[in-house]
Order: C-alpha cells, then structure tokens, then sequence
C-alpha cells in the first residue's frame, strides 16, 4: 500500500516536473514577444482575450499568464479592466495542455527525452529551451503512463475504492475534491491527468471527471491569489477577478452537469478526450457568456470588494 502511494506521489512530482521544464522553456523562449503581445492588444476585452489564451497556449500555463498579468496590474501598466479579458483568454488557453496529454502518442515519448536531453547541456539559449519543452513534455507522458499504471492497483484498495465510490456519486464531493487537490498541487492540469487515467480505467464516470476539473479550475485560482498577496489594490482586484471568473462559470454549468456530459460524449470515444473537450468547452462558452460584460463584471467586483477608487 505503501509503495503505490509512494510511487503515485513520485508520478505527480514527475508531471509537475516536466510540466515547469516545459513552461520554462516556453517563457525564456517567448518572454519579451508574450510581454508585448499582452501590452500592445488589450484595448477591448475581445483583443485581451484571444491574446490571452494565444499567449497562454504558448506558454503552457495560465498560472504564469496570471501571475504576468497581476504584475502589470500592479505596477500599472495595464489596467485592471483590460486585465478581464486576459484572464478570459487564459482560461481558454490552458485547454491545449488538456488536449495534449488526452491524445495518445506514447510513441513519442522516447525521442522527446532522447532529443531532449542533450539539447539540455548545450549553451546555446534557443537549444536549450527547445530541450526543456521536449525533454518537459516526454515527462509528463511518463507521468501520464504511470498514472494509467497505478489506478487499477490503487482501486484494488479498499478504502480508495470506497472512496472512489462515494465520489462517483456524489458530485459536490467530486467538486470540492477538485478545488482541495489543485489548491494543493497548483496545477489544475495535473488534477485533470489524475482524474484522466481513472477514467480511462473505467473507475471514475464522465460527469464526476467533468465535476473534479470544474473544481481543479477554481483551485488553481490560489497561485494568482498569493502573487496578489501584499500588492496594490488592482492586482488584488485582478486575482479576486480570476477567482469570481471560475466560479461563475461553475455555478453556471454544474446543475447541468449531466446534460453537458451526455453531449460531451458524442465528441470522442475516448475517456480522456472527452474530459480535455469538456475543458475546452467549459472555458470557451463560460468566456463568451461574462465577455459582453466585462464592464459591468469589473463594476461588480469594485461594489463587492468594496473599492472606491474608479481609476482602477
């Protein structure tokens, strides 16, 4: 029992792993092009959006487009209106990881590690990051694999069983756990690979996948909330913004959950896929639903946050 707690906790720190190989890589390649890009096309929401998940899609992470973003905020760059598209675009853009890990090409695994790695000693700084993104993007296929691997052996356990069970159940349950387990591991990604490989076992339903990554989306809300930690009132503003963003959009979908599965459903045949496309879906009509309403959505944070001061 030990053992397989041991090495599904070893699995996550791999996914963890290749996924900050990765997004450094990406950010050290990109960082000037995707700081310009947020700066130079956020005069309408709209524009803040597509730049958002552009960038996000590029740099693999919407943790990292946050932070980024509650920066500028912060020093004033941006304002902290045009920051709510971003935030929009962001959530769409980490969809693509989703949609990576969910496609099966495990094959590629070795030449991503074996290209990888000696890209990874050379000095030349664009070889280098190439090697991190590869060598990042092999290592969270391993995860995955060992993911895949662990979750029958983990279900044969009783009380993980048990434990499984109830949640199948309940979606509330599924939903809270979702929160608490991105909250923890600060990747909303790496939630929805766990729940992936329990569903591809056939362990875990659709709608209860679909409630976990519902609430892995909230929880990786946290990591834009500590950076606002000690700042000004906009980049709090900007993370509060975030949070509210995810829990609107969850508030919205979750009574609907089972009918959102069914459709779901008619898009893949695979377990895996059909979570990465219920993601893809969530974020894109939960952005379209707030992005008319950008004005009004900053207005009502502004009275709830009990702000004053209108130049924000």
């Amino acid at each position: 029992m030990k053992e397989l707690f041991s090495l599904f906790a070893i699995y996550i720190a791999l996914f963890l792993f290749g996924m900050t190989v990765m997004r450094q890589g990406l950010f050290n390649l990109q960082r000037r092009r995707m700081t310009d890009l947020l700066l130079r096309f956020i005069d309408r929401p709209y524009k803040g959006l597509v730049i958002g998940a552009l960038v996000t899609g590029l740099l693999q992470s919407s943790s990292a487009v946050m932070v980024m973003t509650v920066g500028l905020v912060a020093t004033r760059v941006i304002s902290f209106r045009h920051s709510i598209g971003i935030m929009l675009g962001a959530n769409i853009g980490t969809c693509l990881t989703l949609e990576i890990v969910a496609l099966d090409i495990s094959w590629l695994v070795i030449p991503l590690l074996v290209i990888g790695l000696p890209l990874l000693m050379t000095r030349n700084h664009a070889f280098f990051c190439i090697g991190c993104f590869t060598f990042g993007l092999g290592s969270i296929f391993v995860a995955m694999h060992g993911f895949e691997t662990l979750a029958y052996p983990l279900t044969s356990l009783t009380s993980v069983h048990d434990w499984l069970m109830s949640t199948d159940e309940k979606g509330t349950v599924a939903l809270i756990i979702g929160v608490v387990m991105s909250g923890i591991i600060q990747s909303s990604s790496a939630v929805s690979a766990i729940t992936m490989s329990f569903m591809n076992e056939s362990i875990l339903s659709l709608p209860t996948g679909i409630a976990i990554m519902l609430g892995a989306n909230i929880g990786t809300c946290v990591t834009a909330w500590l950076a606002s930690i000690g700042g000004s009132v906009e980049s709090r503003l900007t993370a509060y913004a975030h949070i509210w963003i995810n829990v609107l959009g969850v508030l919205l979908f979750f009574p609907f959950i089972h009918i959102f599965s069914d459709v779901i459903k008619l898009t893949a045949d695979s377990p895996a896929m059909q979570l990465a496309h219920a993601a893809t879906v969530f974020n894109i009509l939960s952005s379209a639903v707030i992005l008319p309403f950008t004005d009004r959505f900053a207005r009502f944070l502004l009275w709830v946050h009990r702000v004053k001061d209108m130049r924000v």
